[in-house]
């Protein structure tokens, strides 16, 4: 069994390697790259060379290409101690014209379309665009920049290894006093009572371990899951942390900040991350923090995307299988009589109409019954779970009783049936020890897969009650061309498909032992 999982995962993880290649090469390669500035608005009110230079920008920040412009270069010699900051500021300023450059200025051209070209860029100068002899037009600044077109392999392989970092004392670049790690059994945040807590100096996150009250109680900031930044569904925030961020309104609390001013406040000092020079550009904020950790989360009173996903998709598997099973059981039990009609009639109705004319016709008899028909994040109330979960579960309960029905009637004329027959055992002895055991091997591999399915939502039942749950993020991000959501949502569906395959087999083995997966020598 076990060489036998090592083979799945290792051919698992190949499979989600060829999707995720093969999704970026759809996005990447094959679609217009120009989709994505559709519903840009800064992109429609610019003009002229800015528009351009804003369009490689975005298409840097999208990963289709590497942009270097002209002064990012002058201060990367800057840097490295090629140039002085005089040097520079007198070679900047570049024409408007490649004819008119000044003496200083033309070999620094020069050497930078020297230095790119070799590398393989394009370089690209924009000659200035003047409305009069005197004045630019709009946007019409000269410019001077190079780009490469980033390869695939190279996006493949940015992606796999920047999916899990680790924090440590050396992630913040910046010039910080004492990095290290302190533990301590009395949290600051917690005013000295008993809770211990891991605090990092130099690390990006202030807290990388702590307790708090909330599940699972226990947290951590070290190991960070990135699945690829969203650039319009949540601008700047990483895919992973879409999905898991809490939403609703905000929960004020008493809060004592490390500087010892108390206030009413939905800040979370355990989500405080490192923010350069943020105590001398904001008064307010140095008036509540001792260092540059001042980047927090708030505390919100709602579930995060896939918190309320799971919760009503869980509820619904757990129906679906308390439901159909029993009903399958009951329609095999009683083939071709009453019983077993009225169920095949539900059956053929639930999976041959369109899911969302009964998800509508279901929510106007909830409405019809005093049933909230949408979704409130700030609602205490929990009758508006009920209807999303009610559409969610019924074809559930329809497919179980399809199959679980079909297969304990391929068992009923098994031969090993008509022996426990004629051995004297009841027919719900059969039906309960025999028939059903064995008609429910094929079910019980696919309840990893409900399980963890629960996670990604539904898209139709989410949309239909406006759940804020995880189900509509892949079609968002497909409509607004969030290439990096599109990306991250992929791969986390590609785990999960793999792990409750996985996870399946196992299971069917459990139950079953004479289901064996490894190879015997013959």
């Amino acid at each position: 069994m076990a060489k036998y999982i090592i083979r799945r995962i290792i051919h698992g993880l190949i499979s989600i390697f060829v999707v995720v290649g093969i999704i970026m090469i759809l996005i990447y390669s094959l679609l217009d790259r120009n989709l994505i500035f559709a519903k840009d608005s800064v992109y429609r009110n610019l003009a002229n060379n800015q528009k351009i230079v804003y369009k490689y920008t975005q298409w840097q920040e999208f990963g289709y290409v590497n942009l270097v412009t002209y002064q990012d270069w002058l201060s990367s010699l800057v840097k490295k101690g090629e140039l002085t900051e005089e040097e520079k500021s007198s070679v900047v300023g570049f024409a408007k014209t490649k004819d008119n450059d000044s003496d200083k200025v033309k070999p620094y051209v020069k050497k930078f379309k020297n230095y790119y070209r070799s590398k393989g860029y394009t370089v690209v100068r924009l000659k200035a665009i003047m409305a009069t002899p005197n004045k630019y037009a709009k946007g019409g600044q000269q410019q001077y920049f190079a780009y490469k077109n980033r390869p695939l392999l190279g996006r493949l392989a940015n992606y796999f290894t920047h999916i899990i970092t680790v924090d440590s004392i050396h992630t913040v670049k910046a010039d910080v006093d004492n990095r290290g790690i302190k533990f301590t059994l009395h949290d600051p945040v917690y005013q000295g009572k008993f809770a211990p807590a891991i605090i990092g100096n130099g690390t990006y996150h202030k807290y990388l371990l702590y307790f708090d009250n909330n599940f699972p109680f226990l947290h951590q900031n070290l190991i960070q899951i990135n699945l690829g930044k969203s650039f319009s569904v949540n601008k700047g925030i990483d895919v992973f942390n879409t999905m898991n961020v809490t939403q609703g309104s905000y929960v004020i609390k008493k809060v004592t900040y490390p500087s010892g001013l108390v206030e009413d406040s939905a800040d979370n000092l355990h989500t405080a991350v490192y923010v350069a020079d943020s105590l001398e550009n904001n008064k307010v904020t140095a008036d509540r923090y001792t260092d540059e950790y001042t980047g927090t989360e708030t505390f919100k009173s709602g579930f995060s995307k896939v918190g309320y996903s799971f919760v009503i998709g869980i509820i619904a598997v757990f129906l679906s299988y308390l439901l159909g099973i029993p009903l399958a059981i009951t329609m095999a039990r009683h083939k071709d009589k009453t019983f077993d009609k009225i169920g095949t009639a539900y059956i053929v109705f639930i999976l041959a109409v369109p899911s969302l004319a009964y998800i509508y016709m279901f929510k106007a008899i909830g409405s019809m019954l005093g049933l909230p028909s949408t979704f409130d994040m700030d609602s205490t109330s929990k009758l508006m779970y009920v209807l999303p979960i009610i559409s969610l579960s019924l074809p559930q309960i329809g497919s179980l009783m399809q199959w679980l029905r079909r297969y304990m009637i391929d068992q009923m004329n098994a031969d090993y049936v008509k022996f426990a027959r004629s051995g004297g055992l009841s027919e719900r002895e059969i039906f309960s020890r025999h028939i059903f055991k064995n008609a429910s091997i094929p079910i019980i591999q696919g309840v990893p897969g409900s399980v963890l399915s629960a996670v990604v939502g539904a898209i139709i039942t989410e949309s239909v009650y406006v759940v804020p749950g995880a189900g509509n993020l892949l079609t968002r991000a497909i409509s607004m061309y969030d290439n990096g959501v599109i990306v991250g949502v992929s791969f986390f569906y590609a785990i999960l498909t793999v792990t409750s395959r996985i996870m399946g087999d196992v299971l069917m083995s459990i139950v079953d032992p004479r289901i064996s997966f490894t190879s015997k020598a013959r």
